[in-house]
């Protein structure tokens, strides 16, 4: 990336990047304290993560315009460590899943999310935006007709007031309005301050007081490693989306590598790891966000709030900040995807139903994705089987197979049941020129068939095998191949 071009990426379109970046932090607030008690530590943990993270991002980060805090998914991750051993050993593991981190993108291994199909990502998508609209349901229980009132009211503005204005975000708006009405009028609703101590300091560097020795490796190693690969996996999603959103490209590697940078810092500063959050950030996509300006704002102001201005979002009431959840759990959903389950071929609906089912029970992005891919794959390979076609054809005591397509380990068996092995004709010619083989289970498959040929006295001829095929083969099998050629 040019100089200019990073410049322009924290230039363009100051005032809007910057509110809808503070549209990113309220947002943030409820899912970042929620998340906190997920993972068995203080709010201010999880707050002061956040603001790290997105500041970093901010700088080092490889996509503009996406939102990262501590998010759910690590925090799931991290939970049982927490639990077990304590919050030390926690900044330990988030110092460890940033190193990884590092280590991923230096060795590329973003280009892994090429196997996560369009179907895959969009069940990450609307699974995601079920659980956002999910965690909102139990600000709703238990509480008075006020509550409602309230959060329909901040629907309302926040759906009609940019028909007629544009120049505020609308979600900021509704929190204005909704805490002057909840001040002037005091009535029984649940406020920030009902969701924990809110932080009133600035972070501070904090480093791990635990003793550095290999049982504690082996204890932190599992946590940090699979936080690693969850918090890298939902940032590379949510990048997908920003991707597909505003039609630009970020860089994956670039930001695997600002991620792990992000995490160390957290780390460093008592935090616990996070990753990308699509929710923020599809509402701070939603309000013009599409730098960096952004991205450092939700985490600036973030601060700001938590240091300066705490005790006025202590008043903010959660019906507020549940309707502008509520929104973006509607802006997430992919709605042209019910469309499309009966347009589409059958499997590929079944692989991006499943993924949100996974998710939704779980309320792991990451497994979700995870059976999303090995559904997509096994589908693939039985559509792959199915394109190999082989064909036979008898003159005299010579009968040719002419074998054509992929050969793997889903298709070797069919060349196999293809064959007569108690055929009279003398020589059997296996004609490879228009077969590629592509793994050992193939290569076995076509060894196997050989032998058996052999043993029943056949005389064996093989032709067309592809050059760039040897390395497939060991050197005892390269040899007898290249005899029958």
């Amino acid at each position: 990336m040019s100089a200019q071009s990073y410049v322009q990426e924290w230039t363009r379109r100051p005032v809007r990047e910057i509110l809808a970046g503070m549209v990113g932090t309220f947002a943030l607030i409820p899912e970042v304290i929620a998340f906190s008690y997920i993972a068995g530590v203080s709010p201010a943990v999880s707050l002061f993560a956040s603001f790290v993270i997105s500041v970093s991002i901010a700088i080092f980060g490889g996509r503009p315009g996406m939102i990262s805090g501590a998010a759910g998914s690590v925090a799931l991750v991290m939970a049982p460590l927490v639990h077990s051993h304590g919050v030390p050993y926690m900044l330990l593991a988030t110092l460890m899943a940033g190193a990884f981190q590092v280590v991923f993108g230096l060795l590329r291994l973003q280009s892994v999310m090429r196997f996560v199909s369009s179907e895959v990502r969009t069940g990450f998508v609307n699974a995601l935006a079920i659980l956002i609209f999910s965690a909102q349901v139990p600000q709703m229980l238990g509480v008075t007709w006020h509550t409602y009132v309230l959060i329909a009211l901040g629907l309302i503005i926040i759906y009609l007031i940019p028909r007629v204005f544009n120049g505020i975000p609308s979600p900021l708006i509704c929190i204005i309005i909704l805490t002057a009405i909840t001040i002037f009028h005091p009535m029984p609703v649940r406020t920030v301050a009902d969701l924990g101590e809110l932080p009133t300091g600035l972070p501070h560097l904090t480093l791990p007081h635990i003793p550095l020795t290999w049982t504690t490796l082996e204890i932190v190693f599992p946590y940090a490693l699979a936080a690693a690969a969850v918090g890298l996996l939902e940032s590379l999603m949510t990048a997908s989306v920003v991707d597909d959103a505003t039609d630009t490209h970020g860089s994956p590697q670039r930001e695997c590598t600002g991620l792990g940078i992000s995490n160390i810092l957290v780390g460093l500063f008592g935090g616990i790891a996070g990753c990308g959050m699509i929710g923020q950030t599809v509402g701070n996509l939603r309000y013009g966000g599409r730098g960096r300006l952004s991205t450092f704002t939700a985490g600036a102001f973030l601060l700001l709030l938590m240091v300066v201005l705490h005790q006025w979002v202590s008043h903010v009431p959660m019906a507020a900040l549940v309707a502008i959840m509520i929104m973006v759990s509607i802006s997430t959903f992919a709605w042209g995807s019910l469309r499309d389950l009966t347009r589409r071929p059958k499997l590929s609906s079944l692989v991006m139903i499943v993924t949100v089912i996974v998710v939704v029970i779980t309320h792991d992005l990451a497994a979700g994705v995870v059976v999303g891919v090995l559904l997509s794959g096994v589908f693939f390979a039985w559509h792959a089987s199915k394109l190999v076609n082989i064909q036979s054809d008898r003159h005299d005591s010579v009968l040719t197979y002419h074998i054509k397509g992929q050969v793997f380990f889903a298709s070797a068996d069919l060349i196999n049941e293809a064959i007569d092995y108690t055929t009279d004709a003398s020589t059997v010619i296996l004609d490879l020129t228009n077969a590629h083989f592509w793994d050992i289970t193939a290569v076995q498959g076509l060894e196997k068939i050989i032998e058996k040929l052999r043993a029943h006295e056949k005389h064996v001829s093989i032709n067309g095998l592809n050059e760039t095929q040897h390395d497939l083969f060991n050197k005892q099998s390269h040899e007898n191949l290249l005899k029958f050629q």
